[in-house]
């Protein structure tokens, strides 16, 4: 297929069958914006099997045909991009108008399982709401969307994923010259607690409880027939986010902005600009360059995320009552009740991180055996996805490899005994490999992340890319092969560690 022939040709072959509730139930909430053509673009990652999950043959397309659909030179049939409109909080900072700088949603598909995606692009080009920005993306960010996205999604946690990734040929300035890209994310929606905030920033109640109404019926059916269905949202959106922090935690996730405008009410992670797994578990640990004072370090996700909710209930505050006292005592009363449903979402994952049954134990002391054996992991700096995975080896019987992660062998001597004696059972073979079945042996180690994105960036070398996204796929299985990307960086590029947001 000649490449000239491609924006006439892409239109039929790419079979994405949109249908666009957003853009069509929601005016207002969006600019009509169309992607900005590159100059030479070049596919660098296809993601095939979430290709197929979305019901796509693009099998008749070829790398240079599905690199131009994919880096926006040829917009397919049936797609309305938008760029979508929302306010933030950023940094505590309110910020009454943000929106879709460098984005654009193409457009919605339903999945081979009925779910509603929405397809969108990151890097391609600038929109209205750029404020100054030049809309563009580098190919190292984009590729980190890709690694961070696929190994939360290996591991079970809510993400967008990326569909591909294209090279544009055009250049990119930052601190330096950077090669330029495209990335297409697939999401369950872009709704986020800053698209709530947008118009009710301008009190236009009218367009919230629009907003709401779409939300509940596009995330939240079984709520639209509730007695208070705002309340409910409001409850339900709370729980979602309770658990997905929860996941984050458990598996030392940093996301590293957790601004209004990065909370999604689908409940997924997004935005994985400088995010980051912890090593050495430290509850302080802050990557983000521009996390200055430490607002979104990894012991406070909880109380931020909480803080996120709490301004998503102040957009609902005229549709949960007609009282305005009413209306905010309801909403402090959901927005209080995050941090005991967090918790309960928290010690439900650690208790299978520890091997022990679901439920039937002591909650407070289940929690004190989490928080001791944390504790201890801290007081001996002792990395935390291996000191988890050890632990399982422990409960198979064998302790020396936990043991050698202490800088005293003996050290977790008196928190085993606890640790046995509340699980009732001595060496379990089935215990250790249902241990391993939720504590990863590979992680997105920063120190193999930023090696396989310089390669990709400096030298157009994706293979190091490659052989750790196959990897990262794979967080649960031991060999020696992923030996390597199990091993921790060495303390002093841990100590100077920082992620950037890629703008």
């Amino acid at each position: 297929m000649a490449t000239t022939d491609l924006p006439t040709t892409l239109a039929a072959l790419a079979p994405f069958r949109f249908d666009n509730t957003f853009a069509r139930e929601l005016p207002g909430f969006y600019v009509a914006q169309r992607p900005a053509a590159v100059r030479a673009p070049r596919l660098l990652f296809f993601n095939a099997a979430l290709a197929d999950e979305l019901g796509l043959d693009l099998a008749r397309l070829d790398d240079a045909a599905k690199a131009a659909l994919f880096a926006g030179n040829a917009v397919p049939e049936g797609a309305e991009p938008i760029a979508q409109a929302y306010a933030g909080h950023q940094f505590g900072g309110f910020s009454p108008q943000l929106g879709d700088g460098r984005a654009l949603v193409l457009g919605e598909v339903l999945d081979r399982q009925g779910r509603r995606r929405d397809v969108a692009f990151k890097g391609s080009g600038r929109t209205p709401f750029a404020r100054g920005g030049d809309g563009k993306a580098a190919v190292g960010p984009m590729l980190r969307e890709v690694l961070i996205g696929e190994a939360m999604h290996a591991l079970g946690i809510p993400t967008t994923r990326a569909l591909a990734v294209a090279a544009t040929g055009e250049d990119v300035y930052r601190e330096g010259i950077l090669p330029g890209a495209v990335l297409t994310r697939v999401a369950a929606s872009h709704i986020r607690v800053g698209t709530f905030q947008f118009h009710a920033a301008r009190g236009d109640v009218e367009r919230v409880r629009t907003l709401a109404q779409y939300t509940i019926a596009r995330h939240y059916p079984e709520l639209a027939d509730a007695p208070q269905p705002y309340a409910a949202l409001l409850r339900s959106a709370a729980d979602r986010q309770a658990a997905l922090i929860a996941q984050w935690m458990n598996v030392g996730f940093i996301h590293g902005v957790m601004n209004t405008d990065n909370m999604t009410l689908s409940g997924e992670t997004i935005d994985y600009g400088p995010c980051a797994f912890m090593e050495a578990y430290d509850p302080a640990a802050v990557f983000s360059s521009i996390d200055h004072r430490g607002r979104y370090a990894y012991a406070n996700q909880p109380d931020i995320a909480a803080w996120n909710l709490a301004r998503l209930a102040e957009t609902l505050l005229p549709l949960l009552s007609e009282d305005q006292d009413g209306a905010i005592a309801l909403a402090t009363e959901i927005v209080m009740a995050f941090p005991a449903r967090y918790r309960r979402h928290l010690l439900h994952g650690q208790r299978a991180k520890l091997g022990l049954a679901p439920d039937g134990g002591d909650d407070v002391a289940d929690a004190a055996l989490a928080d001791d054996w944390l504790s201890l992991l801290h007081a001996e700096r002792v990395d935390f996805t291996l000191g988890w995975r050890r632990l399982a080896d422990a409960a198979g019987g064998d302790e020396a490899p936990l043991r050698a992660l202490f800088t005293a062998p003996g050290a977790p001597d008196a928190w085993l005994a606890r640790w046995r004696g509340r699980s009732g059972q001595a060496a379990n073979i089935e215990r250790a490999n249902a241990m391993r079945r939720v504590n990863p042996y590979v992680i997105a180690r920063n120190h193999r992340v930023e090696e396989a994105l310089a390669a990709a960036s400096g030298g157009g070398d994706l293979a190091p890319f490659h052989r750790l996204l196959d990897a990262l796929r794979r967080p649960f299985d031991e060999s020696p092969a992923l030996a390597p990307y199990a091993e921790p960086a060495p303390a002093e590029v841990t100590a100077g560690y920082q992620t950037f947001c890629g703008t």
